[in-house]
């Protein structure tokens, strides 16, 4: 097994047999104390934070599965916090694609003259790129197109599954009395078909309960329990 990867959230390790490990960690990202999926800075650990995020992750790939929707996720072992999945293949060094319910976060900063918290949202999709440099800056389709990072039709087929995803995960949230804000997924190309990558947990999507946001931990409670 050889490291090959250390991300703020998780560690990746190629496995002999040409598939991935994933090693979710206890990092948390946020500001002034809030941790904030949209954050680029880590905010410190939260003991249980990588199981969770396993356990999030396993639910809802294997939901996805269940829907025909295909994922690089192959196994997952919630005593070592480890996903096995399938090499992805990124675009350039990595895009973001968010699915917004609600105007919050970033969105509103960037907006805040045309939108008010909280405003509803039809599955509105914006790409920021994977650079902390940078602030990880909103990136149109035509910029991607002619930066080599996509083609249209990638644009076209990752916008149609990010909404179908967030779709069937704010269904799924509703049933349980939660309302789904905001969630950003990966992608990449899997033998040379595009599809959903990295994890999908509580520290990637924004969930509201009552009118207020639910923390990661026990987010992935109120999902798996």
């Amino acid at each position: 097994m050889q490291h090959v990867y250390e991300g703020k959230t998780k560690s990746g390790f190629k496995l002999d047999d040409g598939n991935y490990l994933l090693k979710m960690k206890d990092d948390v990202t946020g500001e002034n104390g809030q941790i904030d999926p949209g954050a680029n800075s880590l905010m410190g650990t939260l003991e249980g934070m990588g199981n969770a995020s396993l356990r999030m992750s396993r639910y809802y790939f294997e939901l996805l599965a269940q829907k025909g929707i295909p994922t690089h996720y192959l196994d997952s072992d919630l005593t070592a916090n480890t996903m096995t999945v399938k090499p992805a293949v990124t675009f350039g060094d990595g895009l973001e694609i968010i699915c917004r319910f609600r105007v919050y976060g970033s969105f509103l900063k960037r907006y805040g003259r045309y939108a008010q918290k909280e405003q509803p949202l039809e599955e509105l999709v914006e790409v920021t790129l994977k650079d902390d440099e940078r602030g990880d800056p909103p990136i149109n389709e035509e910029a991607l197109v002619q930066l080599g990072l996509l083609t249209h039709a990638e644009y076209a087929t990752i916008s149609t599954m990010t909404r179908q995803i967030a779709r069937i995960i704010k269904e799924d949230l509703a049933a349980k009395g939660l309302e789904l804000y905001d969630i950003k997924f990966e992608f990449g190309r899997v033998d040379g078909q595009v599809m959903v990558i990295d994890d999908i947990s509580g520290g990637n999507m924004r969930v509201f309960k009552a009118g207020q946001q639910v923390d990661p931990l026990d987010l992935a409670v109120l999902v798996t329990s």
